[in-house]
């Protein structure tokens, strides 16, 4: 099964119509992922120790419901695409409302940062287990790499 937490809407998310931000829905598409990561071990305070990062190319979202001031939503987390190597990935998040229909849908493509020389890098062996091990979507699909 897909990483999957359930989180209570905040006042701060909604907008003057009393419904969810543009950019609350992605805000919780990336703290699920951080808490998905965390469940590997792999909190802020690791990945520093790693001098690696995260760094996102595009984000896309697809909004199919309302949420609205009082509602409370799932987001689940599903790896949607890999590089050999585990350099670029992109992940699937489904927003669910409370009642279980589908709110939006989050897409990323990224890659991670080596934080000491700023470049692009291949992750360590930590990261590329937590990766394997993580749902992928039913058009996952391996992410070819331009050659220089």
């Amino acid at each position: 099964m897909s990483f999957s937490v359930g989180f209570t809407s905040r006042w701060a998310d909604f907008d003057p119509n009393n419904h969810m931000r543009h950019s609350a829905y992605t805000d919780y598409a990336a703290e699920a992922r951080v808490r998905m990561f965390n469940e590997y071990g792999l909190n802020l305070t690791e990945f520093n120790k790693l001098h690696i990062g995260p760094i996102l190319f595009r984000e896309e979202t697809i909004f199919r419901r309302e949420i609205r001031l009082s509602e409370d939503i799932s987001v689940e987390v599903f790896l949607k695409g890999i590089s050999e190597n585990g350099e670029r990935f992109k992940f699937s998040h489904k927003i669910f409302k409370t009642e279980g229909s589908l709110a939006a849908e989050v897409e990323i493509y990224g890659a991670w940062l080596d934080l000491k020389t700023r470049k692009l890098t291949r992750p360590p062996k930590i990261v590329l287990e937590a990766l394997k091990d993580i749902e992928r979507t039913k058009d996952f699909e391996n992410i070819p790499l331009k050659k220089s």
